[in-house]
Parts: structure tokens; C-alpha cells; sequence
């Protein structure tokens, strides 16, 4: 009877490693932001600091641990088997939310999701004992669920997303008015002052505080109980002192070391706090297993009690599941994507906005405006000028090919990232209460990033639009979370062989989402966004242009090719696929033409003319992506709509269109690859007997109209698909004879 619970510790062993890394990957946006944003520490020192304190936190999550036993449901009303069930939905589903919020790039809470998956599991075991208790009803639910601590938990969850988006604001707003943004030439106390109050509250709340989940304390409990404000005053005064020295004399730059002090005291308070979330089942399901194993009490029959008692954890244990996190760090990529989504809705700056606007955004931006127009006439103008005044950015003189090295926020905001959310979390972590991580750390970012007016006019619907698409990823994940662990603890109470088939199911969807994750991150690379800011010259707009139309015109030439194949099989599958990359096609067109502002303010001096060129360029492109996306929607549109085939003189004609133009695409994409112009009256001479093809079909279609066409619908169809391919053609050479313009123009220049 032992040995399929033998199996299922060593699945939830396997399950937890998963965990960790999918785990991880999502959380490591909650410490590494602030300091890799601010640009303040190298990379690799970043990494490094934050994987120390990781191992830190790990020691100190052991108390943490009694949420996975007893803080959701009351363990003395299930059995060993029922309590093993439960453990293996939710790591089972816990692994496949973080995957797929990961592979979307959207921090979402692994303590969220922990607690609901907990939450959604035993209510559904406790459904089916109930059902299968005449004595029992509905009402005797709340027997089994620890509904007291859980409702206490979820409130602190929702609670902690309004006081640290508050605290973060307030704080951030407070720190400006104090240094401005040239913190650089503020008085030195000032920072010694700042400095002594940040590693004051890290210290206390994160090394005294966090010591109390540890074996450890009760050997220095007497020197801290009882003396917390002269503990709290003696660090202050010790850390200003010490700050003031480090800056006056050494020259240290003192927001540097916070962010550093920051970054680890914020990693080990992840780790502290957040390690319960993927060790904490597997480790109560193996303390379960110890009690039983010993009982010699049938399985269905062992009451779990045991678990509502006190169960130190292992130390080393928590140490190895540290070192897994410490690996997932320098190694995820998908990490990275996550990282990204925080830094962007948290920028300073302007640049791609990953967001798209929507109606709720667009109403909270406006009232945001005008909450503002209120300020503005209820406070004395010298008091807004004087605000104002410390929220001057000062122009940082760098030279065009150094300005990609500007961090997306400086380091007094960093910094209050930091302090704020470490003291948060910290404080929960104290009071055994697991406080969701990514909910601290991302609305203490949002509310730093509102108070210090990084949200303008040209961002604002982008970055609300993004807030609200994350908040709303964290409720959904509540829900789904509770669902589908009570689908998944269903499936496996109805019999033990679905263990094997969802653990079966979980590696081909991860594998499945790391293959899929892996192709998009390629095809990132190949997208030509202009993002960069560095110098660009003459040769740079050519190469930069011919480098996009060369990409354009072999996409197209893919594209018309499917359009017409797909339309004379009717297969309507395969023009939905088509569509959804001629969709893709236009959005990263349109993303270079929103990019041009960026473009034209990186040319250097002698190559401003070439701005002209390159708008005309992607307006030619943008004509090109319309025509296809027109002859694409109008023939999935045909298809959809269950109208009658093309006939086969019509495809005849299309296809032998689709050759010529194949041919036609094919050597003028070569001559932007090779820079080759030296062909360019031949390829005109194409053109022209291509687009007498094009008049001839259309002739073809009037005859056919006025002998034995009977379909209203083909011919629209038709006639369409000809007009669009007539001026696709056309917008091509016009490309190909702006671009021989201008690639002449600057040889004789030179």
C-alpha cells in the first residue's frame, strides 16, 4: 500500500525542482527591477548580490512553512490519502500557471496562486467526504477549511496591493521633494541621512525581523525583545555616521550601496517569504508520509492532525532549494521577459510601449487629468512652481552612440523601490503571513513611477493600460488557480492512475511552452523595431532600409503565394493562418513608423536629409502590408462566409499572376541584399508586363460577366484581389525607384 505514495513524494520531489525554476523565473522580476533599471551595479554584480541574499532567505522561510500544513484547510479532518491528493493537484497546477503567465512575460504571485490552488483542492476533497457523509451537509464545509486564516490571508493579499502602491507613492514623492533629480549636488548630510534611515529599516526588518523564522533566534532573543527603539535609534545614528564617512571622505556614492544593500535585503525577503510557495507542499507531504509510514494505519483511515503540530524544516534542504533558485536566476531567459515587463511600465523615459490602450485606461488617465486641473486651481502657484521645480530633469549631456546606456529610472527611485518593498514584505514575513511578493514589489513601482511623473501625456494610457492588464492577470489567476486544482484533485481522487497522466500532461504542455517560447524569443530578434539610439549615418539609413524592404518583400511574396493557393482549395484553416501573419506583418511595420521620432532624433548631423527618404520608404511599406492584408481578409472573408469557389479560369489567372509576381519579388529583394542596382530597367520592364497581366485578368472577368459568370460574389472577390495585387506591384517599384534615388544621390555627394 506504501509504494504509490512512495511514487507520488518522488513526483512532488520532481514537481518542487520544476516549481523552483518556473517559480523563479516569474519572481525574480520582484528583486531584480529596481537595481538593474537604475543601471547602479553591473549585471553580473547584481546577480551575484541577489543570489547571496537568496541563500539567506532560504534559512530564514523555515516558519513560513505552517501555511502549506495549516494555514488553508484543517488538516485533522482528512486522511493521509485525501492530503496526498491534495498536495499533488496543486503542485500540479501551480506549475502549469506560472508557465504560462512566464511564457507571456507577465509577473503574476506565486503566493496567490499557492493559497488559491490550496484553497480550490481540499474544498473539492472536502465536497466529496461530505457527499459521502449522510451526516453531513454543505454547512460542515467550514469545518474543513481553516476559513478564519485563509480569509485573513487573501484580505492581507488584496490589502497590500493599495498600501504599497500608497506607501510607494508617498515615499517616492517625499524623497523627490528632498533630492530632486540632481541628487547629485545635494548636500552630503542629506544623503548620509537618507542613507542612515534606508539601511536602518533594511536592517532592522530584514536581518532582526527575519531571524525570527529561524532555529537561531532564540539565542539572541533577549538582546532584541524589548529593545526595539533603542535598537532602531542606535542604527540610525550608527548607519547616518557611517554613511557621512563613506561620502565625505571615500567618496562613495551612497545610493549605490542602497540599492546594493537593497537588492540583497529584498532577495532574501523573496526567498524568505516566496520559498514556502514551491517547497512548502512537498516537504508537508513528506513529514505526512513520515507519520504514517509508522502508523500502520491504512491510508484512508490515518487521521493528518499531525500536521497542525510545529515540524521544524530542514536546513539544508531549504539550502539546496536556494541553490535551484540561485541557478534559475543567471539561467532563465524567460526571467528576462518578465524583468522587462516591469522595467517598461516603470520607465522614465519614452520608447515601445508593450501595452495597448484601452477604454478603462483611457478613463482613468482622464480623471487622473482631472483630479490634476483641481490641484492646479485649489493650491498658491509659488507652491506648484516650487514642486515643479524638484521635478526638473536635468539634460544629460552624452554623446548620440552612448545614449542607449541611460537607465530607465535613476537611483533615488531605485532606491525607495527597494526600501519600501523590503520593509513591507518583511514585516508580513514577521508575522508569518504570506504576503504576495510580486504584489508588493510591482505596485510599489507603480506608485514611485506615479509620484515621480514618469506617466505623461505621450505614456500614460500605455502604462495604466499595462497596470490593468497585470492587475487583472492576478485575479485571474486566483480564479483559475482555485479551478482547476479542484478539477485536477477531482480527477485524481476518482482513481490514482490520472496521477501519472497529468504529470504525463505537464511535461508535453512545459515542453510545448518552452518550444514556443524559444521560436518567439527568435522571431523577436529578427523584428526590426527602432528601438536603439545610436549614431546612424548615411550608410546606416541605407543599410537600416534596404535591410526592412529586402525582409518586406520576401515575407509578401510568402504571403501572396499562400493567399492564392489557400483560395483555390477553399481551405479556410490556412487562410486564418495566413491572415494572423499578415496581421503580424503590418503591426511591425507600424511599429517602425512609430519609431520614426526615435530614428530621425538619432542621425548624426550630415545624415538628417536621409529622414525624408526613410519616411517615404516605410509609407511604401505600410502600402505594400495593406495591399496583402486586404487580398489576405477578403479571401478569408469569402471563404468564411461559405461563398461559391473561384473558378478555374479565375485561379488559372491568379496563379499564373502569383508566378510572375513570385519572380518579380524574388530579384528585387536580392537587389536590396546585395545593394545591386545595376538591373533595375529590366525589373521595370517586368513590371510592366506583369501589371498588362493584371488588365488582361480583369478584361478575362468582365467577358466572363457578360457570357456565363453567375456569382456576384466571386467577381467582387476577384476584381478586388486584382485592383489590390495592381497597386502592390506599383507601390514595390516606387520603393525600388525612391530607393535608387536616394542610394545615387549620396555616391555623388561623396
Amino acid at each position: 500500500m506504501g509504494d504509490p505514495y512512495i511514487l507520488m513524494l518522488v513526483a512532488l520531489a520532481v514537481l518542487a525542482i520544476v516549481d523552483l525554476v518556473v517559480g523563479v523565473s516569474n519572481d525574480a522580476v520582484n528583486f531584480l527591477n529596481s537595481a538593474i533599471g537604475s543601471k547602479a551595479i553591473s549585471v553580473r554584480n547584481i546577480m551575484i548580490i541577489a543570489s547571496v541574499g537568496v541563500f539567506f532567505g532560504a534559512v530564514t522561510s523555515s516558519g513560513m512553512m505552517e501555511v502549506a500544513r495549516k494555514g488553508i484547510f484543517n488538516p485533522d479532518m482528512f486522511m493521509f490519502q485525501d492530503i496526498m491528493f491534495i498536495f499533488m493537484a496543486v503542485m500540479i497546477t501551480d506549475i502549469l500557471l506560472l508557465d504560462i503567465f512566464n511564457s507571456l512575460g507577465m509577473p503574476t504571485s506565486t503566493t496567490v496562486s499557492i493559497v488559491f490552488e490550496l484553497l480550490g483542492a481540499a474544498v473539492c476533497i472536502s465536497l466529496l467526504k461530505i457527499s459521502a457523509n449522510d451526516a453531513q451537509s454543505f454547512n460542515d464545509l467550514w469545518n474543513y477549511i481553516n476559513h478564519e486564516t485563509a480569509t485573513k490571508i487573501i484580505f492581507g493579499i488584496l490589502l497590500s496591493v493599495v498600501v504599497a502602491f500608497s506607501v510607494g507613492a508617498i515615499v517616492q514623492f517625499a524623497s523627490r521633494m528632498i533630492y530632486s533629480f540632481n541628487f547629485e549636488k545635494r548636500a552630503t548630510y542629506i544623503s548620509a541621512l537618507f542613507g542612515g534611515f534606508a539601511i536602518t529599516a533594511i536592517t532592522y526588518f530584514i536581518i532582526i525581523k527575519g531571524m525570527k523564522g529561524t532555529p537561531f533566534y532564540k539565542d539572541i532573543r533577549y538582546l532584541i525583545e524589548g529593545n526595539t527603539i533603542l535598537i532602531i535609534a542606535g542604527s540610525f545614528f550608527t548607519w547616518s555616521l557611517i554613511s557621512q564617512v563613506l561620502i565625505q571622505f571615500l567618496k562613495i556614492n551612497i545610493l549605490k550601496l542602497i540599492i546594493g544593500i537593497g537588492t540583497f535585503s529584498l532577495a532574501m525577503a523573496f526567498s524568505g517569504n516566496d520559498l514556502v510557495n514551491f517547497v512548502g507542499v512537498p516537504i508537508a507531504a513528506w513529514n505526512s508520509y513520515e507519520a504514517w509510514s509508522v502508523s500502520g494505519v491504512s491510508a484512508d483511515a490515518f487521521s493528518m492532525g499531525v500536521l497542525a503540530k510545529k515540524v521544524p524544516s530542514n536546513i539544508w534542504l531549504l539550502l539546496v532549494a536556494g541553490g535551484i533558485m540561485v541557478v534559475t536566476l543567471w539561467t532563465s531567459s524567460k526571467a528576462q521577459n518578465v524583468i522587462k515587463t516591469g522595467i517598461d511600465l516603470s520607465r522614465q523615459g519614452e520608447g515601445h510601449e508593450k501595452f495597448q490602450p484601452n477604454p478603462l485606461s483611457r478613463v482613468v488617465v482622464r480623471a487622473a487629468m482631472g483630479i490634476n486641473y483641481g490641484i492646479n486651481k485649489i493650491f498658491p502657484k509659488k507652491t506648484l512652481a516650487f514642486v515643479d521645480s524638484k521635478f526638473q530633469k536635468p539634460v544629460i549631456e552624452l554623446p548620440k552612440d552612448k545614449t542607449y546606456e541611460l537607465p530607465a529610472f535613476d537611483m533615488v527611485r531605485a532606491s525607495v523601490n527597494l526600501i519600501v518593498a523590503g520593509i513591507l514584505i518583511s514585516i508580513a514575513t514577521s508575522m508569518k503571513l504570506p504576503l504576495s511578493t510580486t504584489y508588493v514589489t510591482f505596485m510599489v513601482a507603480m506608485g514611485t513611477s506615479l509620484a515621480d511623473r514618469a506617466w505623461g501625456r505621450e505614456s500614460a494610457v500605455y502604462r495604466v493600460a499595462g497596470v490593468i492588464n497585470v492587475v487583472g492577470g492576478w485575479f485571474l489567476t486566483a480564479i483559475i488557480a482555485f479551478l482547476a486544482a479542484a478539477v485536477i484533485a477531482y480527477l485524481i481522487s476518482w482513481h490514482i492512475v490520472m496521477i501519472p497522466i497529468m504529470l504525463a500532461i505537464v511535461a508535453f504542455l512545459i515542453g510545448r511552452n518552452t518550444l514556443i517560447h524559444r521560436k518567439k524569443s527568435k522571431e523577436g530578434k529578427k523584428q526590426v523595431y527602432i528601438e536603439r539610439a545610436e549614431l546612424i549615418s548615411i550608410n546606416g539609413v541605407i543599410e537600416e532600409s534596404a535591410d526592412h524592404i529586402s525582409e518586406v518583400i520576401n515575407r509578401v511574396d510568402k504571403l501572396y503565394t499562400n493567399v492564392v493557393n489557400d483560395l483555390a482549395n477553399h481551405d479556410l484553416n490556412k487562410l486564418r493562418k495566413t491572415d494572423k501573419h499578415v496581421a503580424k506583418l503590418n503591426e511591425e511595420i507600424d511599429s517602425l513608423k512609430d519609431g520614426v521620432f526615435y530614428f530621425i532624433k538619432s542621425l548624426d548631423e550630415t545624415s538628417v536629409q536621409g529622414s525624408r527618404f526613410y519616411i517615404m520608404v516605410l509609407g511604401y511599406l505600410q502600402d505594400v502590408a495593406q495591399s496583402i492584408s486586404y487580398i489576405s481578409r477578403a479571401s478569408y472573408k469569402h471563404v468564411n462566409n461559405n461563398h461559391k469557389n473561384l473558378k478555374k479560369g479565375q485561379i488559372k489567372d491568379l496563379k499564373t499572376i502569383d508566378i510572375a509576381l513570385s519572380e518579380l519579388l524574388i530579384k528585387e529583394a536580392a537587389i536590396f541584399e546585395n545593394r545591386d542596382l545595376d538591373n533595375l530597367n529590366a525589373l521595370l520592364v517586368e513590371k510592366n508586363e506583369l501589371l498588362k497581366d493584371v488588365r488582361i485578368s480583369i478584361e478575362k472577368q468582365v467577358s466572363r460577366i457578360r457570357t456565363d459568370e453567375t456569382s456576384p460574389k466571386n467577381s467582387s472577390l476577384y476584381f478586388s484581389i486584382l485592383l489590390e495585387t495592381k497597386d502592390l506591384i506599383k507601390a514595390l517599384m516606387s520603393l525600388l525607384e525612391t530607393y535608387e534615388e536616394f542610394y545615387l544621390s549620396t555616391k555623388q555627394v561623396k
